[in-house]
């Protein structure tokens, strides 16, 4: 890296050179960010946009469930969001949500509240700046059925608002400029007994535990359903890479899960290479066998070494 952290505007939150982006995946792998910038709240990370200079690239972290950082680290400036970006509030049907806030706390946050329409968020690991950016959902449902607007900031440091149809949803896409970062969210739901909201949220939690490994080092669904939900015969990934006969397979310390081969976990000391190459097997051995290119849903980032 060369001598970028002196480039930096001044700023009130933390700047961090050479930082370990390791602990902050899911999948426990990847390299470093040349600078790390944790900000303050909004208005630092405003003020820091609008005095970097356009040369240097930013790539913005969120909980990196759904993320692949590449062993050779990220080039530029990774923004984390700090818990300054993760606040929920209710007022009747809508909640405003921060982008660093957990999708499982923000449909908590709806119970608590009786607003239902967003216990689906319970089934999806990360925040939702993810959700935003990818459409994110389960079971039936996606973030495009519940937002109303978000407020994001553009690489010149620029506040703009984005309606719903803004946004370009289709399944697992947006055609949201790729430069915006998101700061929050608003989405709307429908007040019922709260209690029922909360039993809807544990039946999904029992659902995804018993079918998912979530206590597995890994990184969510690795590729999109080659279908939409409600397609009839829907191709579900997880079915396909069976019949290619990938289950449990292993490449380094990466496998296939045994439990649900729409996952890969790290089974102990994997490195992003080993995923990622993992990942293109599957793909060319389900090609080979159904004839359909599975597209990755994980995000995969940085530099391979």
């Amino acid at each position: 890296m060369t001598d970028l952290i002196s480039k930096m505007p001044e700023v009130r939150g933390k700047l961090i050179a050479d930082a370990e982006l390791k602990p902050f995946t899911w999948f426990r792998v990847g390299g470093k960010a040349d600078v790390l910038y944790l900000p303050a709240d909004p208005d630092d990370l405003a003020d820091f946009l609008k005095a970097l200079p356009l040369d240097i690239p930013i790539t913005v972290l969120g909980a990196a469930s759904n993320t692949i950082v590449r062993d050779g680290g990220i080039e530029g400036v990774v923004i984390r969001l700090t818990p300054a970006f993760g606040k929920i509030r209710v007022q009747g049907n809508e909640l405003v949500a921060g982008a660093a806030a957990l999708d499982s706390k923000v449909s908590q946050k709806a119970a608590m509240f009786g607003l239902s329409g967003l216990e689906f968020f319970s089934g999806v690991p990360g925040t939702i700046g993810g959700a935003l950016r990818m459409n994110a959902g389960c079971y039936e449902q996606e973030t495009a059925d519940v937002l109303v607007e978000a407020i994001a900031l553009t690489r010149k440091g620029d506040w703009v608002t984005l309606v719903n149809r803004d946004f370009g949803y289709s399944y697992r896409h947006s055609e949201a400029p790729e430069d915006l970062i998101f700061v929050e969210a608003l989405f709307r739901g429908n007040i019922i007994e709260p209690a029922i909201v909360k039993e809807r949220i544990e039946a999904l939690k029992k659902r995804r535990e018993e079918a998912q490994p979530i206590r597995e080092k890994t990184g969510g669904s690795t590729f999109a359903n080659p279908d939409p939900p409600g397609t009839p015969d829907q191709r579900k990934c997880w079915k396909l890479i069976d019949e290619a006969g990938m289950r449990g397979a292993r490449v380094g310390g990466a496998q296939v899960s045994e439990k649900h081969c729409n996952f890969m976990i790290n089974t102990s000391d994997a490195t992003a290479s080993d995923i990622e190459e993992l990942g293109e097997k599957v793909r060319a051995k389900v090609k080979e066998n159904s004839g359909v290119d599975l597209r990755w849903e994980i995000k995969r980032i940085g530099r391979a070494i």
